[in-house]
């Protein structure tokens, strides 16, 4: 499991003087390999190559800079980049500096996880194989013997956007002072626990810490590789309104216009590692003055500038940590321009027009034949890869409607609901009969502990067996309506609150259809993202909507989708009393059944084991056993969608999947595409 790659440090200075290093391509690598896929440690490319690989930026990077609230004025390049940059070998083509990358989201935190992965950086990061790990913001990595010890080396001489040194100070500050502190996040999240206790760091140097695990943690590296929070914040920056770092940050605050610390601190952070909570920008431009900077710096390829309720605009970090084969300091795009158009049909006709360079998160697969139709015209490439993920659905367990409660907690109902389905049908009106009926198992795809038992559970469409189920319940037709009542007489209806971010309208109007012709009577409403997902964590939903399962090397390292309310905000949660009754030690909230503690016990012990083991496989597969026996959630049909690029967009590697749960772009280097234009 080591991974520390052999690196001499060579002062960029003498690198420089010379620039004789072939600039190799994926298309052409002239024979040259790393130790990981499509990049190379400076050094290790230069001992390849037999070269000296000298270095320039982005002409216009001054220019660029000057747009970042706040940035001082820009050293030469040599102060700029690492001692010990990343070398990423471009897919096809060295390529050009300049232009914007288009984009469109349906609003702010809806739909823009498309564009925030392009810019997103981590410690490490999944190869475009999807299976190969390899570093990024870290230089390398390794694992103590039992995998409760995890060391990082970071990269001599990062800097933060503004120039200031990134250092191990910098993750210590992260975990300490930001993830443990109640006052900045609430609840530690799951990725950074195990055993049910939050991982420790020990600082060895400036360029080196260890993370400590109270319990085997070998899933950690794959979960943080995609995750979308970044372990490490600026202590220089936050750590100035931190009360624990600074005795002075309520004074500091003060002058700022806030009362405390850590009223700046939110201001800033979002009290989330979720990039996209609004930032100072769309919050309150009108207090930046009296503050530092506009945003958080950042290590991310861009960084954003503008930010309002209709428009999100980035532009280069000009100390961005990584380079080309021709040492051009990436990314060559000058900015990524970000639009929110909630209505679909809109967004759908600006990518006919040829309006966007890169979509695809919300894009339905019912647009493909018009998408794929208006290709040459509109002068972009549409690709459909399998999704992971599905559409699954839920009943709230935890309903404020008792009755409703008391049958929606009944597995019998789900049963029930399940078999009404018809998946057939539905994998013809909404996945275009692409895809494949599907019961969900909490992972996907499906592991190798699985079977197709397990996969294909109740999932026969069987509508006497609905009825026979149903008529078990109680739920009877007494006025002839057509639609059945709770035991009580009252009546029945399930209201499905859905956002397209979640499930496509064919497949909510499919289900919904298949339901009322089970004699459930069941409306549909079309809401944001933001709607939907207030409106979960208040339980005020009667049927949960989402897409929902984890790849198992993933979901080892965050199991927070087996753990109740299964899922964080950005999810699909069921339980919200359960989970209120969990957080306040039960003075709040409502008691969680047994099954649900018996799956996290189970999630935690599996957590630990060695992936491939027969401990990790037996555990596995029961998580899966657990969970059909109590369906919190009904899957319906795993198939494909649309990964939409206009052909201006060079350097564009094919994608595997259709996937947030790799990060979408990340995988796949975004910050060296180009604009051929």
């Amino acid at each position: 499991m080591k991974h520390l790659l052999s690196v001499s440090l060579i002062a960029l200075g003498s690198a420089a003087a010379a620039a004789d290093c072939p600039a190799i391509t994926m298309a052409d690598t002239q024979g040259l390999s790393g130790s990981f896929p499509q990049q190379f440690e400076l050094s290790e490319f230069e001992a390849a190559a037999n070269c000296k690989l000298g270095f320039s930026e982005n002409p216009a990077i001054a220019e660029l800079n000057a747009r970042i609230i706040g940035n001082p004025d820009l050293p030469a390049l040599a102060d700029r980049l690492p001692a010990e940059p990343l070398v990423v070998v471009p897919h096809q083509s060295v390529g050009k500096y300049g232009g914007t990358i288009d984009g469109y989201s349906n609003a702010t935190e809806s739909g823009t996880s498309d564009l925030l992965s392009i810019r997103h950086v981590g410690l490490t990061r999944f190869s475009n194989d999807l299976i190969t790990i390899k570093p990024n913001v870290a230089k390398s990595w390794e694992w103590n013997a039992d995998f409760t010890e995890l060391t990082y080396v970071l990269r001599k001489g990062h800097k933060w956007s503004d120039g200031t040194p990134f250092t191990s100070a910098d993750v210590e500050f992260w975990l300490e002072n930001i993830t443990k502190d109640e006052n900045v996040v609430g609840k530690v999240k799951d990725i950074w626990q195990v055993n049910g206790k939050t991982m420790d760091i020990e600082v060895i140097d400036a360029q080196t810490f260890k993370f400590i695990f109270d319990a085997p943690n070998p899933g950690f590296l794959a979960a943080t590789s995609q995750y979308y929070g970044q372990p490490f914040q600026p202590k220089h920056f936050l750590g100035q309104f931190h009360p624990a770092i600074n005795p002075d940050a309520d004074k500091l605050a003060k002058e700022a216009g806030f009362e405390t610390g850590y009223e700046v601190i939110a201001f800033y952070y979002g009290g989330s590692d979720w990039k996209d909570v609004g930032s100072p920008l769309l919050k309150d431009a009108s207090k930046i003055e009296k503050l530092p900077a506009a945003v958080v710096p950042t290590l991310e390829s861009h960084i954003v500038i503008e930010d309002t309720t209709e428009t999100r605009r980035v532009v280069t970090n000009p100390y961005y940590h990584v380079v080309d084969t021709a040492g051009q300091q990436l990314p060559y795009v000058n900015e990524i321009f970000e639009q929110y158009i909630p209505d679909a049909e809109v967004r759908l006709l600006k990518l006919l027009n040829g309006e966007a360079d890169y979509k695809s998160q919300s894009n339905q697969l019912t647009q493909a034949p018009a998408l794929l139709e208006g290709q040459e015209a509109g002068g972009y490439t549409v690709t459909l890869r399998p999704q992971v993920t599905f559409g699954t659905f839920g009943f709230n367990h935890t309903s404020k409607d008792e009755e409703k409660r008391a049958i929606f907690s009944d597995v019998n109902f789900t049963l029930a609901m399940s078999h009404a389905i018809n998946r057939d049908e539905l994998n013809e009106i909404a996945n275009l009969g692409l895809g494949e009926p599907a019961q969900y198992i909490g992972f996907d795809p499906a592991p190798e502990f699985s079977t197709a038992e397990q996969t294909s559970y109740a999932t026969a469409y069987d509508p006497a067996k609905t009825a026979s189920l149903l008529d078990e319940l109680g739920l009877k037709d007494v006025d002839g309506d057509g639609f059945r009542e709770l035991p009580s007489g009252k009546k029945l209806t399930l209201n499905i609150q859905f956002s397209t971010q979640g499930v496509s309208v064919a497949s909510a109007e499919a289900v919904a259809q298949n339901w009322s012709e089970a004699g459930i009577k069941t409306e549909i409403k079309e809401v944001t993202s933001d709607e939907y997902r207030a409106a979960q964590s208040a339980n005020e939903l009667d049927v949960t909507a989402w897409q929902n399962g984890r790849p198992a090397a993933i979901m080892q390292g965050n199991i927070d989708r087996l753990v109740v309310p299964f899922g964080s905000f950005f999810h699909q949660r069921n339980g919200m009393l359960w989970d209120r009754y969990n957080s306040t030690n039960g003075s709040e909230g409502t008691e969680p059944p047994a099954w649900t503690k018996e799956l996290e016990a189970k999630a935690k012990a599996w957590q630990t084991t060695i992936p491939g083991s027969d401990e990790y496989n037996k555990l596995g597969s029961e998580i899966i056993d657990l969970q059909l026996a109590n369906m919190q959630y009904i899957g319906t049909v795993k198939s494909q969608n649309i990964i939409y690029r206009s052909n201006k967009l060079q350097n564009f590697d094919e994608f595997k999947t259709w996937s947030y749960d790799y990060y979408r772009a990340y995988p796949y280097h975004p910050d060296q595409w180009w604009l051929d234009e």
